[in-house]
């Protein structure tokens, strides 16, 4: 049984907020979202706050419970406050450039790599080793996060590659003669 899913949602300000045939629409400063939890619980919305309950009795209902919540949680601050990841670039040579839609990155290839920016996500570049990625939808936010990291991961011998900001680089120990 979920223990997150009995906490009620309060309603942020200047959002509004329409439940309809299992769908929940939000609509906030920083734009829309929308997510579709298919009657696996029961969403009620009163005096400004949201309370999810199992929609039936069975293992399945509990084990949604608490998902649909934590979803609608970050509908709602996705809406209002709004979500970033910030990465940074380590090693001689790495540089990223915003270049319109695309974000340029130079990371120790013989080639420069255009990485397309989606729609609904920004892209900021600070300074040429730091990018601060934000957007309204969490999953959208943390998947373009990955896929930046993924063309030069953090190696362990000199901490070299595309790290987030928080993470720390296990350090290994080189070759010994």
């Amino acid at each position: 049984m979920s223990r997150s899913g009995r906490i009620p949602l309060s309603v942020p300000e200047n959002t509004d907020i329409d439940i309809r045939d299992g769908t929940i629409y939000a609509k906030g400063k920083l734009g829309e979202l929308s997510f579709n939890f298919q009657n696996n619980a029961k969403v009620d919305l009163k005096d400004n706050l949201i309370k999810v309950e199992p929609a039936g009795d069975s293992k399945f209902y509990h084990q949604m419970w608490g998902t649909v919540r934590s979803r609608i949680s970050n509908i709602l601050t996705g809406v209002s406050k709004g979500f970033s990841k910030e990465l940074e670039l380590n090693g001689v040579g790495y540089k990223a450039n915003q270049k319109g839609n695309k974000l340029e990155l130079l990371l120790g290839y013989s080639h420069p790599i255009n990485f397309d920016i989606p729609s609904g996500i920004k892209v900021e570049v600070p300074k040429p080793t730091s990018i601060i990625i934000s957007g309204t939808d969490k999953q959208q936010v943390g998947q373009v996060a990955a896929n930046i990291r993924e063309f030069r991961k953090p190696e362990p011998f000199k901490g070299k590659g595309v790290k987030y900001k928080e993470e720390i680089i296990r350090r290994k120990e080189g070759k010994k003669k």
